[in-house]
């Protein structure tokens, strides 16, 4: 599973980042908040919508010039449109670069290297503690029941406690990252109980499968294809957990452009309907998915019967969901700080993301 998908990112990503050769390729481990920093230095701009202004409509002429570069994870988004319909007759070129999570693609958006991308709950929040240049500008949620705690088939595990001094796989900065740290403290255990290893998805299945590591934590499909293949054993789900969020981030040099703002807004609509479709169309979708990412059917068939994605607004239930996650990470040690999570949401597209739902 992870070895063919991770070899397929590698392919598409090395056509996708040519253009970026001088920079040298982005690290795909994860995301450090040295790193986020260093990239964010000397920006102008800061992360509270408030700063960012909105440009006036663009001709069809002017839109048509545009080409608007897109970060995706394990063919994502890039697939979804197309199974849904929804890459027909864009007014404006896509440039996709594809990434193994959310960390490095926000990194990717916080230098200017892409304009848009789709991330988890939890990226967002390191970039917004590093002052990153980055705006949310979308969001949509699932169950979490696809995001896994995962032990090894002949584990005797049956609790998060059993895992106390154990090796725990993940990818920092990642939604499983902070789903690791809500787990942890609804079990009563603090981070320093567990031995928390900091590696790539693809890492992770590999660690798991080998013994290097007693649990990894991961999301769909990675968790399908890990139940799948080697028999793992979901340990605890982030059903009722997790707040199941994932999130549409743009740069906000993007936002003020006036092109860029345009077509950012044409793929967050495109991207609801996407949703909207897969959720209503779960075989297509993983007939779909398995063809393109090579996973088995078996496996993309769990992912889109148990991930269902759905498009929603920035209302005030998302803002409070994630401060408590934001919170979550300043207590536990992993960002420097808490902060008002309000100001990295831009609302600009709310009254299109409405109209996808008819509540406009």
């Amino acid at each position: 599973m992870t070895e063919r998908l991770v070899r397929a990112h590698a392919d598409r990503r090395r056509g996708a980042l040519r253009h970026l050769r001088t920079r040298g390729p982005l690290a795909l481990t994860a995301l450090l908040l040295s790193a986020l920093l260093a990239a964010c230095s000397g920006a102008q701009a800061t992360t509270s919508q408030r700063t960012v202004p909105t440009p006036g409509p663009v001709s069809s002429a002017d839109l048509a010039k545009v080409t608007l570069k897109v970060g995706d994870q394990k063919a994502g988004l890039q697939t979804l449109l197309k199974a849904a319909g929804q890459d027909k007759d864009l007014p404006y070129a896509i440039e996709w670069s594809t990434f193994t999570s959310g960390p490095p693609l926000l990194e990717a958006a916080a230098s200017g290297a892409i304009d848009v991308g789709t991330v988890g709950n939890t990226p967002p929040i390191f970039a917004g503690a590093a002052k990153s240049p980055v705006s949310i500008v979308s969001a949509s949620r699932y169950n979490g029941k696809g995001d896994a705690i995962l032990v090894r088939k002949d584990s005797p595990a049956t609790t998060l406690n059993d895992l106390k001094g154990k090796t725990i796989a993940v990818a920092k900065g990642s939604s499983a990252h902070g789903h690791l740290l809500l787990a942890l403290n609804q079990a009563g255990l603090k981070p320093s109980d567990v031995n928390i290893s900091y590696v790539a998805p693809s890492d992770g299945y590999a660690a798991l499968k080998n013994g290097a590591a007693d649990a990894w934590v991961v999301w769909d499909p990675y968790t399908a294809a890990a139940e799948q293949e080697i028999g793992a054993r979901i340990l605890l789900s982030g059903e009722g957990l997790v707040n199941g969020l994932g999130f549409q981030v743009a740069s906000n040099k993007s936002l003020a452009d006036a092109g860029k703002n345009a077509a950012i807004e044409d793929l967050v609509v495109r991207s609801a309907k996407a949703y909207q479709w897969s959720a209503t169309h779960q075989d297509e979708w993983a007939k779909v998915y398995a063809t393109e990412t090579g996973l088995s059917l078996a496996a993309t068939t769990v992912q889109a019967q148990r991930s269902v994605k759905n498009p929603i607004t920035l209302d005030q239930e998302v803002i409070s969901s994630s401060q408590k996650l934001t919170d979550a990470l300043a207590a536990g040690g992993f960002i420097p700080s808490s902060f008002d999570f309000s100001t990295i949401v831009d609302h600009r597209y709310d009254a299109a993301v409405s109209a996808v739902l008819g509540k406009a």
